[in-house]
């Protein structure tokens, strides 16, 4: 049965482009439909943490004065998540920090850490929800949540629940085009960027694919 890492950062505010940095990595692997395990660090790179960022994530530079270095974190993360898929919410974010800072660590691509995004598949699923914000995407399902949001762990775990609610949806909507097929990362990722309208051709050209190759 396959797994899933569900990723969240915090980081300084800007782009890694721009020179922003990470400050904190969460990671919560989903297997069938359960949260099975979860990692979740500070990471120190040296970055300087603005006040406005600060009040947002409550993680100031003198948190992360104790904290393990990002290279060693990275690493660590690497081995939790190798030959898993990745999933985040606004993945586009999540996958900047994610290249910059395993590149940063020296640590080879995994090449399954392919990314969806939930944000999409949300906007594809209930466009009539307005925002797929994540705290959006809470109120909308009435998801739990615990914790601050803003903080890593806390944000992957929402996340990972709306991933389950975005695998049930779509294996409820699509019940008899799926039959038995897994509502899989390559699923994920392909009806990800696909028009409403289009999403039960792309499902069943999907699994034809998937039962052709097996």
């Amino acid at each position: 049965m396959e797994t899933i890492a569900v990723i969240d950062f915090e980081t300084t505010g800007l782009g890694p482009t721009s020179g922003g940095r990470a400050t904190e990595i969460a990671a919560v692997l989903v297997r069938g439909g359960a949260i099975v395990d979860r990692f979740a660090s500070l990471m120190n790179s040296g970055a300087w943490v603005p006040p406005h960022i600060q009040a947002l994530t409550g993680i100031s530079n003198e948190m992360l004065a104790d904290a393990p270095d990002s290279a060693s974190v990275m690493r660590e993360l690497s081995r939790f998540t190798a030959g898993c898929p990745l999933v985040a919410h606004n993945a586009s974010f999540d996958r900047g920090f994610w290249q910059a800072e395993m590149a940063r660590a020296e640590v080879d691509a995994d090449p399954a850490h392919e990314f969806a995004c939930t944000v999409l598949l949300s906007r594809r699923l209930w466009p009539e929800a307005g925002s797929h914000a994540l705290g959006a995407m809470t109120r909308f399902h009435d998801i739990r949540f615990s914790g601050r949001a803003h903080r890593a762990l806390a944000d992957a775990l929402v996340t990972a629940e709306l991933l389950l609610r975005v695998r049930a949806e779509i294996a409820r909507r699509f019940a008899l085009d799926l039959g038995d097929a897994e509502v899989d990362h390559a699923l994920l990722a392909q009806l990800q960027r696909t028009p409403l309208r289009w999403l039960r051709r792309s499902l069943v050209e999907h699994v034809k694919s998937q039962r052709a190759a097996a």
